[in-house]
């Protein structure tokens, strides 16, 4: 069996995004309809915008998928699955399996620089700063520019959001609330 791959590298100790290599047609063609997938939670951002897409495998008969939850406990991961599943098999690719992986785990720092953008267009505060490693420095926090007015003078309102990963803000300027993507 003669298995063309498209993988990613294991993220480095400072988690930065690993870079994607394909090899071949089909594992490019298979990558970009998966990487396409929109995030439920965050329907302006694809599961590539969010490094949750980790790599793809193409068969002669079949396609296995691995994508890696922002948190362990996330419920978009089945949703996000079976769109994964569904868009390709909609481009012709049989037999998929997607695989969630939980290691190395998801950190902020894998959301691409265009993901980043995309959340702030969408009113939604992008993670600032870099997730540390254990046993690193402490972290302090800083503040969270208002993606509607980019004032700095924002408080925390609640540490938890509309979703899990998410803090709600307001800007002490403009008075509108917003979510904040945590570093994590």
């Amino acid at each position: 069996m003669n298995e063309t791959t498209v993988a990613t590298a294991q993220a480095t100790a400072q988690a930065t995004t690993p870079p994607v290599l394909h090899r071949g047609v089909l594992a490019q063609r298979a990558w970009h309809i998966a990487a396409a997938v929109a995030d439920p939670e965050v329907p302006v951002l694809t599961i590539d915008d969010l490094g949750v897409l980790r790599s793809i495998t193409v068969g002669e008969n079949d396609v296995a998928v691995s994508i890696t939850p922002t948190y362990s406990g996330c419920p978009a991961m089945e949703s996000i699955r079976d769109d994964v599943v569904t868009a390709l098999n909609d481009a012709g690719f049989e037999n998929v399996v997607v695989n969630i992986t939980l290691s190395p785990a998801w950190t902020t720092d894998w959301i691409s620089a265009e993901g980043k953008e995309k959340l702030e267009r969408f009113g939604i505060a992008a993670p600032s700063g870099r997730a540390s490693a254990a046993g690193g420095p402490v972290r302090m926090r800083m503040s969270v520019k208002c993606p509607q007015c980019q004032s700095l003078n924002t408080r925390e309102l609640s540490h938890f959001g509309s979703t899990s990963c998410k803090a709600l803000y307001q800007c002490l300027d403009c008075l509108e609330p917003f979510d904040y993507f945590k570093v994590l």
